[in-house]
């Protein structure tokens, strides 16, 4: 049987490539699609190789929550009224999160805190131990039912973002210039409301290791590397792995992009952080045991996302 797909050239048939949008990159006009290999190295302060930054999420679930348009990872699973779940993730601002800042206190590391602006309406005490330590707040949503996607009018997304970022640049005092939509659920006009209210970076892409440019109606902004496949809630809930296999993961993730900055240029290596997950006494272990692998070596600079860009634009004239 012919496949539709041998032409005579051996390759695809002439309308794959009619098709309008189709083009290299992805199906969308937000950036210049480039290889990492073949652009410009970065180098980081004081010649280091990675760039170390850490993201704990400060995650509210509402106990009656709607899951529109979809359920978060971390949603409410079973029927009203979930307490088993809630409670579990009400863990990691009561008690997690404290686990987490003595790490990275102990270790003088920063953190870059992602946080549900409901966070800061309800424990307006957390967000001060955050910004005590010097931590960049950015904006993660309204709280994890408040999900950006393409059925909210233009008018209802642009006023969940002025709000959301109102809260939390009163609560921090901080101009909070990062973005990272609940679940990384955007619409397709989240870039261009979040630029215009006055963000510089967005953490929903996956697709590098490095910042780029980021094209949007108002304003160039940049994406910002926010992997989710070595977060603790993929390999730890998702993939049932264990606090070993966590630790081991982020250990490789170090050392290949450690080698591959010694070659190439700077790298920049991103811990996504849950509380309720990794902040469990028992799992609490297999972070320190990542952080002071990847500390044992040379040229690692602890810093927020804010730091890194900005030491990334800075050679990109």
């Amino acid at each position: 049987m012919n496949s539709p797909f041998n032409t005579s050239a051996g390759g695809l048939p002439d309308e794959h490539l009619r098709y309008a949008k189709r083009g290299y990159g992805m199906d969308q006009n937000r950036y210049a699609w480039s290889m990492l290999g073949e652009r410009k190295p970065v180098q980081w302060p004081g010649g280091a190789r990675v760039a170390l930054w850490i993201i704990p999420a400060l995650e509210w679930f509402p106990l009656n929550m709607k899951g529109v348009p979809f359920k978060p990872p971390g949603a409410m699973q079973t029927s009203y009224p979930d307490l088993r779940h809630y409670t579990l993730r009400d863990y990691g601002n009561r008690v997690g999160i404290h686990r987490i800042m003595q790490v990275l206190d102990t270790r003088g590391l920063k953190a870059s805190v992602a946080v549900n602006a409901a966070v800061a309406c309800r424990y307006p005490a957390l967000i001060r131990e955050c910004t005590r330590r010097g931590w960049e707040v950015i904006a993660n949503g309204l709280d994890m039912d408040h999900l950006h996607h393409s059925g909210l009018s233009l008018e209802a997304e642009k006023q969940l973002i002025e709000q959301t970022l109102s809260i939390l640049r009163d609560a921090s005092a901080q101009p909070v210039r990062g973005w990272l939509s609940p679940a990384k659920s955007e619409s397709f006009h989240t870039p261009d409301l979040v630029a215009e209210a006055g963000i510089d970076y967005l953490c929903d892409w996956v697709n590098d290791d490095l910042p780029y440019a980021f094209k949007t109606a108002s304003r160039a902004i940049h994406a910002m590397p926010h992997p989710i496949d070595i977060d603790d809630h993929t390999i730890l809930v998702q993939n049932h792995h264990s606090e070993d296999d966590f630790r081991d993961a982020l250990i490789d993730q170090f050392n290949w992009l450690y080698r591959e900055a010694g070659q190439a240029g700077g790298r920049v290596m991103a811990i996504s952080l849950h509380p309720w997950i990794i902040g469990q006494p028992y799992r609490i272990r297999a972070l320190e045991e990542a952080l002071d692998h990847m500390l044992r070596h040379a040229g690692v600079w602890s810093a927020t996302g804010a730091e890194i860009l900005d030491a990334w634009k800075r050679q990109q004239g």
